[in-house]
């Protein structure tokens, strides 16, 4: 073999082997969907936020009809949804309970009960309605003093027209009542929030972490556990540890949560339970395409509609209590319960975290067949 031969040769075993370009048709699309993809991860994440409004807000109010209408109509159309209380205590009852987000208490004492801790949100706009009540009453008294003065200044005038000086007996009734002091309406937290998370940032911010636990544990199931009992297993046994790991974050060290800790504990781990679930249910009946289409529905869709920043009622409806029907607003309910509304009823989030769990464990078992094992069974 001759040398030009020999370096040729050579030449050719260093190039790079470069194998065929993708056509150009498949690179646009694949453009086109993951543009469509950011719009959607975009709309799932601020829909909620740009939709909602002030609206069928549940509120207790204190007062006669007539009281009660004053007030309603100041407020925007549909903004309230207004439950009467015989007394005060009845409406913190029914606040305690979450039956409503606060109440009016009108009369000669008004005043605003809030829950910071049921949602920092709506107590804003109950303390606001507040500042709007003391703005009226103002309104109404300065009213009353400036007639009372028109009215004596009349009889004033009448009496100097007559020749008479306007004696204290013919004054009117209210020059010789000493003025009286103008109500102020208080605003009470009947349920306020922990002193380490005033403003309720961290509860709310608290549900994606543990939605993206759920994630994460689903996944590493799917692709490292095979076997239909072994990754049931895997399931509760993260379930265990998460909830334990996370409750000891949450509220051991962040004190973000209040009330049991076992019972915190149990909640999120029965969520992390429910999500992971969900993914490795999918992942067993579709295969790898169903890790995605899990991470679709807990995140792009459950956690947006959780209402863990606001309440359910703001959003269009009928989003808000869908939200309640998945995992993360579930969870996120029934951390805020057992932390700050020991009175409330929690049945119904139980039972949605535990059907979503028995209902991935079953359909685990429906399609146990349809991935092959990610490592060989011992």
């Amino acid at each position: 073999m001759s040398t030009a031969t020999a370096r040729t040769d050579a030449e050719h075993r260093s190039e790079p082997v470069s194998g065929p370009h993708t056509p150009w048709t498949h690179a646009v699309r694949t453009a086109v969907l993951a543009a469509v993809a950011v719009c959607v991860v975009l709309l799932a994440f601020a829909w909620p936020s740009v939709t909602a409004k002030v609206q069928n807000l549940p509120v207790a109010a204190i007062g006669t009809a007539e009281q009660i209408a004053q007030i309603t109509s100041k407020a925007p159309d549909g903004a309230l949804n207004v439950r009467t209380a015989a007394s005060r205590d009845e409406a913190v009852d029914l606040i305690r309970h979450r039956e409503v987000y606060g109440a009016i208490v009108l009369g000669s004492a008004p005043e605003i009960l809030v829950a910071s801790a049921g949602s920092p949100v709506a107590s804003q706009a109950l303390t606001q309605m507040g500042a709007q009540m003391q703005s009226q009453i103002q309104s109404q008294a300065i009213a009353a003093l400036q007639a009372a003065l028109k009215q004596a200044a009349a009889a004033a005038q009448q009496a100097a027209a007559g020749g008479q000086a306007p004696s204290s007996a013919k004054a009117p009734q209210s020059s010789q009542t000493p003025p009286q002091a103008i109500p102020t309406v208080t605003v009470t937290d009947v349920v306020p929030l922990s002193p380490d998370d005033p403003r309720g940032t961290g509860l709310a911010v608290a549900g994606l972490p543990l939605a993206m636990g759920g994630m994460i544990g689903g996944v590493l199931i799917s692709l490292l556990v095979s076997g239909t009992w072994r990754r049931l297993g895997a399931i509760l046994a993260y379930g265990v540890l998460a909830g334990l790991g996370l409750a000891g974050i949450l509220q051991g060290w962040f004190h973000i949560l209040q009330g049991d800790f076992s019972a915190n504990a149990s909640a999120i781990g029965l969520g992390v339970v429910a999500t992971a679930a969900i993914i490795v249910s999918l992942n067993a009946l579709i295969g790898r395409a169903g890790i995605a289409l899990g991470a679709v529905i807990t995140l792009f869709v459950g956690n947006p509609l959780s209402s863990l920043t606001q309440p359910k009622e703001f959003l269009p409806a009928p989003w808000g209590d869908l939200g309640q029907w998945l995992v993360p607003g579930a969870s996120g309910t029934l951390l805020r319960d057992l932390s700050y509304f020991p009175d409330a009823a929690t049945a119904f989030p139980w039972l949605v975290l535990a059907g979503w769990a028995v209902l991935g464990a079953v359909l685990i078992a429906v399609g146990h067949f349809r991935n092959e094992p990610a490592v060989a069974d011992v």
